[in-house]
């Protein structure tokens, strides 16, 4: 078997490239949360406005920008 530079086994991907990538990785849980969020607000803005899908689709815009902060904020990520 090949050994690559870093004397482990050939696994055939450039060891610098994936452990970068490894150390930006976004957690996605709280884009989930966010999502959720933006559901339970849509349906109920859509019942309150006699227009359910307009409030759903409000509400997930709402939801999606809710995600990306807590996304980003790292609030309730695995900061192991």
């Amino acid at each position: 078997m090949v050994e690559d530079a870093s004397g482990g086994e050939e696994t055939g991907r450039d060891r610098t490239d994936t452990d970068e990538a490894d150390g930006d990785e976004v957690d996605g849980s709280g884009m989930g949360v966010g999502i959720a969020l933006g559901s339970g607000i849509g349906v109920a803005l859509g019942t309150a406005m006699d227009d359910l899908a307009l409030g759903i689709a409000i509400g997930m815009g709402i939801g999606v920008a809710i995600g990306a902060g807590l996304s980003q904020s790292g609030f309730g990520g695995d900061e192991g």
